[in-house]
């Protein structure tokens, strides 16, 4: 059994805490470790430390190594979205083992039980075994738009007791009715991300659908293990398409599709908001959550962040978020935190790159 964890992305959702140097996954904001570790933490039941393969961007790569323990790290010069991102990794693990199961993975989740993980993912592994693409779906709570949807079909097998059910189709973020649809159906499962195949079934897959990308890959792949590698990941990434995985290969494939329900308690850990709600264990009797030292008098259902020794006070406030860090503070109403990621762009145009 192999794994890809996908650490490349930006996290521009946690402005001004998370940078374009130092993004979502290298965050401590829900343990005292963070969200990258405590995705290779939920893994080391499953896979040896030497069959994951951690891909970041080239920015990231000093962090990534010395959190990363005996994980294969592998560069990307530019991020490319999931495909390109997937396939790099395949080809290294296609070298020694096309048959075996990969799990893929994002690296900035949550998953509040990580042993019912373990045997969703140990079940999923039985059933991309006999050729399938199986992937998690998470049961949804509440009408979402932000969130692409999975179509299960009726239950065809099982895997290790687990139902296992055949995948009609991806669906792209609903409109709200739709969502409302949705939830109402009961046939609709979030996309976790979360994908379990060999790196025979997935390279087929990339071959016959993003056959651009295969041609790169294999220009990759000829170079793995020679003095030229580098320079060949130089040479070919930047001019690889960006694709994500689930256009360019989940929504058109003929191949056989699965999905076992994701019941682990499962977020993308999306915005300030949602790590709020996510956090509630650690609610004061006002429903602050405080994950930093902070005073409030009369205050009620407030975030507060910080990386720096500054006091922080809170008087009479109530829904905010209140984000410290050395050169920069953020305050937002929690309804409006997605919208921090605008900050980065924002500050870009202003030619303040060290605040993006």
């Amino acid at each position: 059994m192999h794994a890809i964890v996908m650490a490349g992305g930006s996290g521009t959702r946690f402005w001004p805490a998370s940078r374009e140097r130092m993004p979502k996954q290298f965050l401590k904001i829900t343990s005292d470790r963070t969200l990258f570790e405590e995705t290779l933490d939920r893994i080391k039941p499953l896979v040896a430390d030497d069959r994951v393969y951690a891909v970041v961007n080239r920015l990231h790569e000093e962090t990534t190594r010395r959190l990363a323990g005996s994980a294969r790290v592998l560069i990307e010069p530019v991020g490319k979205n999931t495909a390109p991102c997937i396939g790099l990794a395949a080809i290294h693990i296609a070298r020694e083992d096309e048959n075996s199961p990969i799990i893929v993975l994002p690296a900035d989740h949550f998953i509040a039980d990580s042993d019912r993980f373990a045997l969703k993912l140990r079940a999923a592994c039985e059933a991309a075994k006999r050729g399938a693409i199986v992937t998690l779906g998470i049961p949804p709570t509440r009408p979402e738009t932000g969130y692409g949807y999975i179509e299960r079909g009726d239950e065809t097998e099982k895997a290790m007791g687990e139902e296992v059910f055949e995948v009609r189709k991806f669906v792209e973020k609903p409109d709200l009715e739709t969502a409302v649809e949705y939830l109402r159906g009961g046939r609709h499962l979030w996309n976790s991300g979360i994908f379990i195949f060999t790196a025979k079934t997935i390279l087929a897959e990339i071959r016959y659908h993003l056959p651009d990308l295969r041609e790169g890959l294999e220009e990759i792949g000829e170079a793995i293990g020679s003095d030229n590698y580098a320079e060949a990941v130089e040479r070919v990434y930047p001019r690889l398409k960006s694709v994500s995985i689930d256009y360019g290969v989940m929504e058109k494939t003929s191949a056989r599709v699965q999905v076992l329900r994701g019941d682990f308690g499962w977020s993308d850990v999306g915005s300030w908001e949602a790590l709020y709600e996510l956090r509630s264990d650690r609610y004061d009797e006002s429903e602050n959550l405080l994950l930093s030292e902070a005073m409030t008098i009369d205050a009620k259902g407030n975030l507060v962040y910080s990386t720096t020794d500054r006091a922080i006070a809170l008087l009479g406030v109530e829904g905010l978020v209140i984000v410290d860090t050395p050169d920069a503070v953020m305050i937002a109403r929690k309804e409006r935190s997605q919208d921090v990621k605008k900050f980065p762009e924002k500050f870009k145009a202003a030619s303040r790159l060290e605040l993006s």
